[in-house]
């Protein structure tokens, strides 16, 4: 017998509990079916090349070069390992530097990422993170997010039925910038400004440039000396220099306007199941449009991702933002507090229930990292939603298996032609000192 170096290291599935809810979950995600779903999103390009100048017997001629397709270059990380550390980053809230560190000390993170051994080094650079998002587009992230939504139904943790009825609501989806709201900012916020108008070709009737400047040195000077009285007068008219300046550029050129706003934050349309609040849908809005006019496009995203289930959304549960919108949305059924009277008993009571997605969108921000968007531009928005929206799911999965711990286990074996077995096992684990699903996983 050949004796090779994995002989003297320690297999994952040795070294953690399966039971273990992240460790189950791995086992059911449908890899194969991301990887081949993703795959073409990371084909070799065909360069159509360039003309060189060059010799040969004849005398001087032109050759094409680089043309076809490269195979020069590093070779990619496997695709499963990068799904999985977006996955892993969105749901238990971690940077893309913490989350590699992490990843190298934690064995059931490594299960999850598809590794047979334990590898106590960093799976990859920060910056690949960012290049893998930006390979795998808004369409990428999407099919991540509809992966996880098969998972929920695939284990029966939550009724296709279900995914008819949803709860749409919006939300705002701030940038990681610094808000002008002391002396230098409000310095650095008119420089910007100033800079942007001078880009764009836009001439100011002042730039304020002596009297911004004049005005920093009195507000730190004003602050030394504890005169605050003073500092607060020349702050609040650093203040209004900024805003002069733009609503005069905002006149001038309503574009930049727009872009101005979109550096600020964008607003994200989130649809949860009416029960089970799962999400099926995530996108971002630019431009702060009315929530109403964002119903349709919001409605059109959740019925492609759960298009492969069989259903389609049929009932929207909203709140009075969305009012006036019916004749837009012809194929659906949308119920708010405004047609309380026309509605019938059951739907007012559904109707009840439109409020469970506020404290979603309050996870969302405070677990996921939706309350902070660190990527570039309004693409870095719409992939961040969704990313955030995933990363929900898996946590909504983790929870949801050790919930029904061996209940669920029981379930997949009558379901896959193991009756007589699954039987025996459910007289024999489920009874009354079963406690908590949880501790009931051993033979996940």
């Amino acid at each position: 017998m050949s004796i090779t170096a994995d002989f003297f290291r320690n297999r994952l599935d040795q070294m953690i509990d399966l039971r273990h809810p992240l460790a189950v979950l791995a086992n059911r995600m449908p890899w194969q079916e991301i990887e081949a779903s993703l795959a073409h999103l990371f084909a070799r390009q065909v360069r159509a090349g360039k003309k060189i100048e060059d010799s040969d017997l004849f005398g001087a001629t032109e050759v094409i070069a680089g043309a076809g397709v490269s195979k020069a270059g590093r070779p990619r990380l496997p695709t499963r390992l990068m799904v999985s550390l977006l996955y892993l980053k969105h749901a238990f809230n971690e940077s893309d530097e913490d989350l590699i560190q992490r990843w190298g000390e934690t064995p059931t993170w490594q299960y999850f990422s598809g590794n047979e051994y334990f590898e106590h080094r960093w799976p990859c650079d920060p910056t690949q993170l960012v290049k893998f998002r930006k390979l795998l587009g808004e369409g990428g992230v999407e099919e991540l997010l509809a992966r996880t939504i098969e998972v929920a139904v695939t284990l029966k943790l939550i009724a296709s039925k279900e995914l008819s009825r949803i709860i749409v609501d919006s939300t705002v989806q701030e940038k990681a910038i610094a808000h002008p709201t002391d002396s230098k900012l409000l310095e650095t916020a008119r420089v910007k400004l100033v800079e942007a108008a001078k880009a764009e070709g836009i001439e100011l009737k002042q730039s304020y440039a002596k009297e911004g400047q004049l005005l920093g040195y009195k507000a730190g000077r004003y602050a030394h000396a504890r005169q605050f009285k003073r500092m607060r007068k020349a702050i609040k008219r650093q203040g209004t220099i900024v805003g002069r300046l733009h609503r005069e550029i905002s006149r001038k050129m309503t574009t930049l306007s727009q872009a101005v706003q979109e550096a600020l934050g964008v607003k994200v349309g989130i649809a949860t199941t009416l029960k089970g609040t799962l999400i099926v849908g995530a996108r971002a809005f630019p431009g702060n449009p009315y929530d109403g006019h964002t119903l349709n496009e919001q409605v059109e995203q959740a019925s492609i991702l759960i298009q492969a289930l069989g259903t389609k959304p049929q009932t929207a549960y909203v709140d009075l933002g969305y009012r006036g919108v019916d004749k837009d949305n012809l194929a659906l059924d949308i119920k708010h507090r405004g047609k309380f009277n026309s509605l019938t008993d059951d739907e007012k009571q559904s109707l009840k229930r439109r409020q469970a997605i506020e404290p979603i969108i309050g996870h969302l921000k405070a677990d996921h990292r939706m309350n902070r968007c660190h990527l570039k531009g309004s693409n870095g928005d719409s992939l961040h939603a969704v990313l955030c929206a995933a990363g929900f799911n898996i946590r909504w999965l983790l929870r949801m298996i050790a919930e029904k711990g061996i209940s669920l286990f029981l379930g997949l074996l009558l379901s896959t032609g193991l009756g007589e077995l699954g039987h025996r096992l459910r007289q024999i684990f489920v009874g009354p000192s079963v406690q908590s699903g949880a501790m009931n996983l051993a033979l996940v």
